[in-house]
């Protein structure tokens, strides 16, 4: 067979380096020299097959030279021969011209090969490539170009001189993706959910400036966005708020005081009351209000039971109130359009997801109301926002039931779901999400990223088992489909993928000794003003690692659909057998992933990948290896993680893909599409055991 002879080939590099055989590499150089012209003229001239046909034709040529040993240089001979031979003269002219500039710069730096590395990198930003295709064809402005270049020249050094060989392989291979290479030398982690309620207590500071406690719901507003944005500067990917409703409430109270207390002196000055009200006393009892939900009778104690004054407390507490939701419902607009701008307009920004939904108390409901409210009326100019993504906390008991006080706002926010708005639902009644929560605690309330990252379970201390403060330390997804692709037999398929779980663990481990080895300055917010749980314990020269190892540590995956469909013939959701082995395998990994976590005294967690750059890059690649294969590699990406295709109707998505949630505690979402009504397909999703899910209505 063609494997076995290829095998057995040795490929010399140019420094005399021998390496076993890998047809992937040589895949990739033609379809970048493809996707090179394409970008080039803007047109879609050629498809896969086009790539796939050169493959085939200079694989088989290697096999006609019947040789154990071939030069790198010969392979690139046989490459550019086919492309020729066979028409693609724009192809053969861009390859050409490529090569002959790699030619130069070796000679250049013959011998400082450092130099000529990093050559190569900045190489890379001149040469037409679907991964460098914003960069070159949408002219970015001079402050992008200039952090594509740092971004280059990062993710060369890191897998020039950080990372070891076999994991620099498998990432350009499309074995594996390693998340946010170009943030790897850096040592960044990738989210945290943000407690705002410590930063709060007693302010914080930033590079620039030291924050006082907030005194109403309007700094509390923007201290939010101050704290979102110091913590994106530290990261390399989405941050979350786990409680907002929670931590924006006694703000609320703030500033209803503000106005309670104010209301009465603008009564006073335009009446006589003043002689008959004891203003020190009513100023004691407003200091110890603990909620805006108290009988304003209480204050009648005040009134030397006058009816008047009776009834001007009651104007007073009703005008009160008024002016607090117009405060909060502006301070939510304000934080809204700010994010949403912090997010979309500045560099390397991601997403935000706000957590909310559960806090019953009239404070807290105010905040849920007016922020699902902004959300509702978007931007202006008819535009949706785009971040914050809404993450609203589904729980019996108190939104869940018509009889539930939040019932109302889970109806909002079902409507918001209704409209497509960028909203998703969090079941915490869900079996793996409700054992961790403890009576009382919203801190133990499961919380997720816009993208299902789940943040909650805590191998190392259960005591600290909670969302807040903790987050992603680092992310690496495997490549199902190709595994199944180069395996069809079961028994092999599972010693690759036992293989592939061991690797990235390894690749998970390295990069967690440069995280580790980081100082708590390098951090100036997320260390230092101790939002990443217990690096309070921290002084400025010392290494972050003892407070990184709360995090945790994702091991993805995508394409269990079409890995199925390979193995098996079927998808998960049109066979029993498929279903059964699909769970087989992810069950396998969950337990693997425990495995490493007990082992190492970390919390590995497994996820299932939604990230659709990287499920086109995988299937990209694997159909210019493979070809097309109906229902595999003939469409745009590979599914997310264990999702069925969005085709298939919510009650079968929601019935095959349910069982995949427990096992998947790193991450997990089901994302329907539907025409019926939102909250009975909630209540359907909340049935099956669904973790997180997303509803588009169509």
């Amino acid at each position: 067979m063609i494997e076995d002879i290829l095998a057995r080939v040795i490929v010399v590099k140019r420094d005399g380096k021998k390496v076993n055989f890998d047809g992937t590499k040589i895949a990739i150089a033609i379809k970048k020299g493809f996707d090179s012209v394409e970008l080039e003229s803007e047109s879609k001239k050629y498809s896969e097959d086009d790539i796939n046909k050169i493959y085939n034709k200079v694989i088989e040529k290697i096999v006609d030279l019947k040789t154990d040993r071939i030069k790198i240089e010969e392979i690139q001979d046989l490459i550019e021969e086919e492309i020729k031979a066979n028409g693609y003269e724009d192809v053969y002219k861009s390859f050409s011209e490529y090569r002959e500039n790699r030619t130069q710069s070796r000679e250049i730096f013959f011998d400082e090969k450092r130099k000529h590395k990093f050559l190569k990198a900045l190489e890379k930003l001149g040469l037409k490539t679907k991964e460098n295709a914003e960069i070159i064809i949408d002219n970015k402005n001079a402050m992008q170009t200039m952090s594509a270049y740092g971004s280059t020249i990062s993710q060369e050094f890191a897998t020039s001189y950080l990372i070891k060989k076999k994991f620099a392989d498998s990432h350009e291979n499309g074995d594996i993706n390693i998340h946010n290479l170009d943030f790897y030398p850096i040592g960044t982690t990738e989210s945290c959910q943000i407690d705002l309620e410590k930063l709060f207590t007693d302010g914080f500071s930033t590079e620039s400036s030291v924050v006082r406690e907030p005194q109403n719901i309007f700094t509390y507003s923007i201290l939010s966005v101050i704290a979102i944005s110091g913590n994106q500067k530290d990261q390399s990917g989405e941050q979350g708020i786990p409680a907002f409703d929670y931590y924006m409430a006694p703000g609320v109270l703030k500033s209803f005081k503000k106005q309670f207390r104010q209301t009465i002196y603008d009564i006073l000055e335009y009446t006589d009351y003043d002689k008959f009200i004891a203003i020190n006393g009513i100023e004691r009892e407003i200091d110890k209000l603990s909620t805006i939900d108290f009988n304003i009778e209480e204050f009648y104690k005040f009134t030397r039971n006058a009816d008047e004054l009776k009834r001007m407390f009651r104007i007073v507490y009703k005008s009160a109130l008024e002016k607090t939701n117009n405060q909060v419902y502006q301070s939510m607009e304000a934080f809204v359009h700010n994010l949403n701008s912090l997010c979309t307009d500045n560099l390397n920004s991601k997403y935000t997801a706000i957590n909310l939904g559960t806090d019953t108390s009239m404070e807290g409901r105010m905040i849920t109301e007016n922020f699902l409210r902004c959300i509702d009326e978007g931007i202006g100019n008819k535009k949706s926002i785009v971040t914050p993504i809404t993450v609203f906390k589904v729980k019996n008991g108190v939104n869940y039931d018509k009889n539930d006080k939040n019932y109302d706002l889970f109806k909002k926010a079902c409507k918001l779901a209704e409209e497509n708005k960028n909203i998703r639902f969090a079941f915490l009644d869900s079996t793996y999400n409700i054992q961790k929560y403890k009576v009382g605690d919203y801190n133990t309330e499961v919380a997720y990223l816009s993208d299902g990252s789940r943040i909650i379970d805590n191998n190392i201390d259960e005591d600290k088992e909670i969302v807040s403060s903790r987050g992603v330390i680092s992310t690496t997804t495997i490549n199902l489909p190709r595994i199944a692709l180069k395996h069809q037999d079961l028994e092999e398929f599972f010693n690759e993928l036992d293989q592939k779980l061991e690797l990235v663990k390894d690749q998970l481990l390295e990069r967690l000794e440069i995280q580790g080895n980081k100082k708590v300055y390098n951090f100036p917010f997320l260390m230092k003003q101790n939002v990443w749980i217990d690096s309070e314990k921290l002084k400025d020269e010392d290494k972050v690692r003892k407070a990184l190892k709360q995090g945790i540590m994702k091991i993805s995956f995508i394409g269990l659909n079409e890995c199925l469909i390979v193995l098996k013939g079927k998808n998960h959701g049109e066979s029993k057998a498929s279903q059964e082995l699909g769970i087989k395998i992810i069950e396998t990994m969950k337990n693997k992933v425990d495995e490493f976590s007990k082992k190492y005294n970390l919390n590995f967690a497994l996820a299932g990948d939604t990230t659709k750059e990287i499920a086109k890059e995988f299937m990209e690649v694997d159909r210019v290896i493979f070809g097309k294969i109906k229902d595999v590699t003939d469409k745009e990406e590979y599914t997310p993680s264990f999702e069925l295709p969005k085709e298939y109707d919510s009650e079968t998505k929601i019935k095959i893909e349910a069982p995949y949630h427990e096992l998947t505690n790193g991450g997990h979402i089901t994302e329907v599409c539907i025409k019926g009504n939102v909250e009975d397909i909630i209540k359907e999703m909340y049935k099956k055991d669904i973790g997180f899910a997303k509803i588009n209505k169509i």
